[in-house]
């Protein structure tokens, strides 16, 4: 029977379709679990700043607080009476509030932000509020209630929070569908900036991260969504070859940090030797290059491979009126102010009314007991009859309060003690009857100067609980890192050109040059074709392949130099160009694409050299001159596409090279931005000078330290630096400096006889220092003397430095400059430099003649620094520019 039942049901379910539909179920359960999280658990309020795990941490630790230390423990415990979650949310919540070190003050193991150490136990560590949570947070006659999850508690809806708390610790959330990243600001700044708000001044605020760091916050955007914010490590070079991390980037550790730049020697970007961790307190990794490496670069190539720079997209969404709005830091700045505004206001008026109602009640007190109404009640057998004897005895006495007299203010005066009334003293409650209404006049001040009164209300902040809260994170403008630049080159790139395969693993091969695998490979073939592609194990560009090398974007100073024949039997053509962009492998045609079209001749010259060729003609029918030069500086440099000018007619039997090209490109004119301390050619900064391929910059450091450098993009300058300048190998260097074992000043005039060597040219003595160094032709130098005690002082000496001392050798001593006690050197304006008279009478020679040829450069020329090169007719030797990379 039950068999047959159950046969029965089986048949009915396959024969019956049917079809929920859970459209309506997701639309209402899942906007309210969506509401749930974006309100009740990610996304900071805007009154306060906190989200709500926060809020009932902080209630909690006010609702414990005896001013002694509380477990961890304890606090999460409590707190789960208003929190609907677990302990280990609520642990890792509050160690998060308590590494900001404003709100908690913490005891035991709380982790390390620098390191990703994470926290003891909570039964290992304990907190309290510090005392600036305590003046700013609570507040209990201004805080709104509302029952806890389960209706047993009550809880703060916010906290009345007197300060831009949500800015100053930040904030960072991920709800459904929203989520939240508010950058932490600086203390100072941010109450600097509510004092601009309250007095009707601009301000700007930018993030300021516990890390420390350098930040680029050009495009920071007021923190609004489509901002962007790049932070970098701060490394320094500490000695020939080490590097140090000192600061990192917010949002990492040093854990990471130094993974991530194993990670990049390991796949050949960078090159280390080893790497060492020595951060406690303070962060300090110690990198250590081989000896053939560049720290310039390889801190460039740190920014562009590893967690060196990070990148942050800031995005402020924050809780008003039960909605998530997205706002900016300014915004969010401006409605804090304006709250704590409105807090004030308000406890001021609850304080008011407090000490009125203390006026109040002290003067009645008064009245009753210096009249003896207390006696009118003697008689009185009723308790309505006590209140009406001691309200008819007051109101003779009553014209001058503020309201009038209750029921209230009746009973409280006949609960007052017949000890109390015994002893009372007309003088004292009138002592404290004036002294409220000194209160009450001073509230009433400060409500009727509300800003100022806010104002102050900020500086006692500054001045409280400032200290030690100044700027960690460094503002800087960042130069964008090319990665092909900085990346180290360890592979091998090979060509077999007869089959047209270029690659890293052809080792067989014709070997070209070191690459990347970030590197772009340029390729040219005998047919006149060429493309551009990614390093690889083995790419085939096609057959008779006759250049190959790494492509460079954007390269302007690499001129190609062709003759080809157009076509089979067709004329010849010469073009010189340059390649600065293209479409990844794709393939170019740099002759007019006919048939049978080849390449006669082709040079590739990294500093748009053009050289002299000798054409030799094939002799046919009645050509007379079968030989013939072609001078490639005639031609001039187009695009890639260009047809090209005709070189002959007739069929070419060979093109050799006749005479070494000299470049054609103009000497390149180098800046120095300050703001981000490199050099550059975009015209920012201070403008160097046009240099060509062996000119050299001039470095001199406060530490006294002086050498010549290539003027690279890439190469890093540091604050130490004092002089920076194109090298004048004859132009001497005059210094003054303090020599400690002599105790006394030297000054000293020398020449860099070995530019590729970075020298010292002051003591060594670690109390020894630079005063003042001068590149000026005929410096001068002001002596100001300590005044002798009971003297007179001396009168300044100007001294002229090049007559003072000859030019020596730049480790000599120098010679003493005064023996006289000094109080202060300092470098005045040059005297005028003046060319010797030869070399004036070939300068007005040359002028007088009208011609426009450069003129032969002397010695003294050099020396007095007159001769400026021509942007056009100036040249460069054959050689590969500086600045190719």
């Amino acid at each position: 029977m039950e068999e047959n039942l159950e046969g029965a049901q089986e048949e009915q379910f396959e024969n019956k379709e049917e079809l929920i539909r859970v459209t309506g179920m997701y639309k209402d359960w899942f906007l309210d679990y969506a509401s749930y999280v974006i309100l009740e658990r990610a996304v900071p309020a805007i009154e306060d700043g906190f989200k709500p795990v926060q809020r009932r941490i902080m209630h909690s630790m006010k609702d414990l607080d005896d001013g002694r230390y509380n477990k961890v423990a304890n606090i999460v415990g409590h707190t789960m009476q208003y929190h609907p979650h677990g302990d280990a949310s609520i642990g890792d919540a509050m160690v998060q509030v308590g590494q900001k070190e404003l709100l908690i003050d913490t005891q035991g193991n709380w982790g390390n932000i620098l390191t990703g150490d994470r926290a003891a136990a909570p039964r290992y560590i304990e907190a309290r509020l510090s005392k600036f949570a305590l003046e700013v947070l609570y507040s209990p006659k201004l805080t709104e209630w509302q029952l806890s999850y389960d209706g047993r508690k009550q809880e703060p809806v916010n906290l009345p929070v007197k300060f831009p708390l949500l800015l100053a610790q930040g904030a960072e959330g991920i709800a459904v569908g929203l989520s939240t990243r508010i950058l932490p600001h600086n203390f100072l700044e941010l109450i600097e900036a509510s004092i601009n708000h309250l007095r009707g001044k601009s301000f700007k605020l930018f993030p300021d991260f516990p890390t420390g760091g350098i930040a680029d916050i050009s495009n920071y955007n007021d923190g609004k969504r489509g901002g962007r914010v790049r932070i970098r490590a701060k490394i320094s070079q500490v000695e020939k070859n080490t590097l140090a991390i000192t600061e990192i980037p917010y949002g990492t550790t040093t854990t990471s940090l130094i993974d991530s730049i194993l990670k990049a020697n390991d796949k050949g970007k960078i090159k280390i030797k080893k790497i060492e961790d020595n951060t406690a307190a303070e962060v300090e990794i110690l990198i250590h290059l081989p000896s053939n490496m560049s720290p310039d670069r390889t801190i460039d190539a740190l920014y562009a491979f590893t967690q060196c720079e990070n990148s942050l997209a800031p995005l402020g969404c924050v809780i008003i009126d039960h909605k998530p709005i997205f706002l900016g830091v300014s915004e969010v700045l401006r409605r804090s102010t304006d709250h704590t505004l409105h807090l004030l206001q308000k406890e001021l008026e609850i304080k008011l009314d407090e000490l009125e109602e203390q006026w109040h009640f002290a003067s009645l007190e008064r009245i009753f007991i210096e009249n003896r109404i207390y006696r009118d009640i003697e008689e009185e057998e009723t308790w309505e009859g006590v209140i009406q004897a001691i309200d008819e005895g007051l109101k003779p006495h009553t014209k001058h309060l503020k309201r009038e007299v209750n029921e209230d203010d009746i009973v409280r005066l006949t609960e007052i003690r017949i000890k109390r009334i015994s002893k009372f003293d007309i003088d004292k409650a009138q002592q404290k009857i004036d002294a409220l209404e000194g209160e009450i006049a001073q509230v009433k001040h400060h409500l009727d100067h509300i800003v100022d009164f806010a104002v102050n209300y900020f500086k006692k902040l500054k001045k409280d609980y400032g200290e030690g809260r100044e700027r960690k994170t460094e503002l800087r403008i960042f130069d964008d890192i090319e990665a092909t630049k900085v990346v180290i080159r360890n592979t091998k790139l090979y060509v077999n050109r007869a089959e047209g395969f270029v690659g890293t693993s052809l080792k067989k091969n014709e070997y070209v040059t070191d690459c990347s695998d970030i590197d772009d490979v340029i390729c040219f073939t005998a047919d006149g074709k060429m493309m551009v592609t990614k390093v690889d194990s083995k790419t085939f560009i096609g057959k008779d392949i006759i250049h190959v090398a790494i492509f460079k974007k954007k390269d302007k100073r690499t001129i190609y130099n062709m003759v080809y024949q157009d076509g089979k039997g067709g004329k010849s053509y010469v073009k010189r160009f340059a390649v600065t962009s293209v479409t990844r492998d794709r393939e170019y045609d740099l002759t007019q694409g006919k048939k049978g079209s080849k390449v006669l001749y082709f040079t590739a010259n990294p500093n748009g050299e053009a050289e002299v060729v000798t054409v030799f003609l094939r002799q046919m029918g009645s050509i007379r001159k079968v030989k013939f030069d072609l001078d490639f500086s005639e031609v001039l440099i187009k695009g890639r596409n260009v047809k090209g000018n005709i070189v002959t007619k007739y069929s070419v039997k060979r093109i050799e090279l006749k005479e070494e090209g000299v470049s054609t490109l103009k000497p390149r004119r180098i800046w120095f931005d300050e703001t981000v301390k490199r050099l550059n050619v975009d015209e920012r900064g201070e403008l160097l000078g046009e240099f060509k391929g062996e000119d050299r910059l001039l470095v001199i450091t406060q530490d006294g330290v002086v050498k010549t450098i290539k003027p690279e993009l890439t190469t890093r300058f540091d604050d130490e630096m004092v002089i920076l300048e194109k090298w004048v190998k004859d132009k001497p260097i005059s210094a003054i400096y303090w020599e400690p074992e002599k105790e006394r000043y030297y000054v000293k005039r020398f020449l860099i006889d070995n530019p590729d060597r970075e020298e010292k040219f002051i003591s060594d003595h670690e109390d020894s220092f630079l005063e003042l160094v001068s590149t000026d032709y005929l410096p001068v130098a002001e002596i100001v003397y300590t005044k002798p005690k009971g003297k007179e002082r001396r009168e300044n000496d100007e001294i002229n430095i090049e007559e003072f001392i000859s030019v020596k050798g730049i480790k000599a001593l120098g010679n003493q400059l005064t023996t006289e006690k000094v109080n202060q050197i300092n470098l005045l304006d040059p005297l005028p430099y003046e060319p010797e008279e030869e070399a004036k009478a070939e300068n007005s020679e040359s002028d007088e003649s009208g011609n426009n040829e450069a003129s032969e450069v002397t010695g003294e020329d050099l020396k007095s620094g007159t001769i400026k090169t021509p942007d056009d007719n100036s040249t460069s030797g054959g050689q590969p520019s500086l600045f190719d990379n």
